[in-house]
């Protein structure tokens, strides 16, 4: 039972975004079931498979798995009650209620069941004891081609925030008044104030205990995810932190190479699964079809250009007006050979942004 990490978010739920604090449902894209296992498996989800656990769900992210899908059947897993209080009432203000919240430790199983067809472990592995027994329990509750997303901090990406947070345990220092009063202390230019002032974060007290104040934290090398991944018999699929490459194992090599100049792109993001059946092989006899978050971006009363923010670690095509009136004959399947050229031009780009879903008949 990790009752130590389980205090730290009841003092301190994190993220701390307002209440009323909403994004928009085309955003949400990437966190869409159908997308994301159509990108994978090259056919719709299963009955079976419709089902989304989020484990370590925090204080905000039941809110926008929601919006994406609001017809799944979403479990919302945290060890601490404050954290599932706030993002039970941050879905109930904006109108969620597919979601059943649990508190309890994601080892253990009989709290949530399965088989799910999506798993989130967002920033949740490095603070386990085991993150080789925390992800081998969850990718035991993936459903046969599910994909579990997750985000792990970078060695490198992290190295400034780990000596502070070192020092600071060392120091005794527990809470946020006491780090701002040594903070205050510290000389401009230092480490420490450079660090505060560069990060956002540091600006409000449940970002900077999450930054520096958390009891417990392990980082990665790529090599080491990877082994992590695999050890818990995962297949890893896509990385999606910012500048990755779609091939894993070019962006492996890529990130080795950094790696052994201390430097990194950032924290780790990537998509595993299990048993998955790879892309829809071929074009013809496909169907294709608009990602449902969407919708409302390619509807006719947007007039200028639509920017989607980027989720899979590149710049999303920007969705102008010609382009939303092709997209708008997708939101219901159509055969990939009834599609005008303009459609077929478009396809390749769309499907890897995942704004276009390809899958078998």
């Amino acid at each position: 039972m990790a009752d130590d990490v389980r205090t730290h978010y009841e003092l301190y739920p994190y993220p701390h975004y307002p209440l009323l604090a909403s994004v928009r449902r085309c955003d949400t894209y990437a966190l869409n079931l159908t997308a994301v296992w159509t990108r994978f498996n090259g056919a719709l989800p299963p009955r079976a498979a419709q089902r989304i656990l989020i484990a370590g769900c925090g204080s905000f992210s039941p809110y926008p798995f929601s919006l994406a899908n609001p017809h799944a059947a979403i479990t919302a897993l945290d060890l601490s009650e404050r954290s599932l209080r706030r993002a039970r009432l941050h879905c109930l203000l904006h109108g969620r209620t597919n979601v059943t919240f649990c508190r309890g430790d994601l080892l253990d199983a009989p709290l949530t069941g399965g088989p799910f067809g999506l798993i989130d472990a967002y920033g949740v592995l490095h603070h386990l004891d085991d993150p080789l027994a925390g992800l081998t329990a969850l990718a035991g509750r993936l459903a046969p081609g599910g994909v579990l997303r997750l985000m792990v901090y970078s060695r490198y990406a992290r190295r400034e925030e780990e000596s502070i947070r070192r020092a600071f345990h060392l120091l005794g220092i527990t809470d946020p008044a006491a780090a701002r009063r040594l903070i205050a202390r510290a000389k401009p230019g230092s480490r420490l104030r450079r660090f505060v002032e560069a990060s956002d974060e540091a600006a409000f007290d449940n970002g900077l205990a999450d930054a520096l104040l958390h009891p417990r934290v392990h980082t990665f090398r790529v090599g080491e995810l990877l082994d992590l991944v695999r050890q818990s018999g995962l297949e890893p699929l896509l990385f999606a932190h910012h500048d990755a490459l779609e091939d894993v194992g070019l962006e492996t090599e890529r990130l080795t190479a950094l790696e052994a100049s201390r430097r990194s792109p950032g924290n780790f993001i990537l998509y595993a699964g299990r048993n998955v059946s790879g892309p829809c092989p071929d074009d013809r006899g496909s169907l294709v079809m608009l990602n449902p978050c969407l919708s409302r971006a390619v509807a006719p009363f947007n007039l200028g250009a639509v920017h989607i923010a980027p989720r899979l670690g590149a710049a999303t095509p920007v969705l102008t007006r010609p382009e939303r009136a092709l997209l708008r004959g997708l939101r219901s399947p159509k055969p990939w050979d009834a599609l005008s050229p303009a459609c077929r031009a478009l396809l390749p780009a769309y499907r890897e942004a995942l704004f276009l879903l390809q899958f078998r008949r």
